[in-house]
């Protein structure tokens, strides 16, 4: 099962680091995937609910990374490069990643070799997913 650490969190939300390079870079040394927030204006940057840590392009070109973009410039900026991981979704059912993974929204289980987000919220089944996204990734790992 991939096990993918929701915006760099592990044991839990801590707001104040999600989404920032080092947190997420801490996960990914962990062995974990990240889900992280994109935005781009004028450059790309991280953060959730609005742009916070600029990083470069090349930062995004992680096979661990799984890239949310968070605005529309950042998902045609991210699809001009073939090495970044994205998608776009806001609260719809389901949604494919440029890798062709299916993305599905919290409660939506149980769906064949998709991705549960944030399972714990709904006690989704997730006996037929192909992986998991969670705050509390670590409680996913056996």
């Amino acid at each position: 099962m991939i096990l993918i650490s929701h915006r760099g969190n592990i044991s839990g939300k801590n707001v104040s680091l999600e989404n920032s390079p080092n947190y997420i870079k801490d996960a990914i040394h962990l062995g974990y995937d990240v889900e992280i927030d994109v935005w781009y204006n004028n450059g790309f940057w991280l953060g959730h609910d609005k742009p916070l840590y600029p990083i470069g392009i090349s930062f995004l070109m992680n096979e661990k990374l799984w890239c949310h973009a968070k605005n529309i410039e950042a998902l045609l900026m991210m699809k001009m490069e073939d090495n970044i991981h994205y998608f776009w979704h806001q609260e719809d059912d389901i949604t494919l990643t440029s890798k062709g993974y299916i993305w599905a929204y919290p409660g939506k289980q149980p769906i064949k070799n998709s991705i549960a987000v944030i399972p714990e919220l709904y006690k989704d089944n997730l006996g037929v997913c192909k992986g998991v996204c969670s705050d509390y990734i670590i409680n996913y790992k056996k």
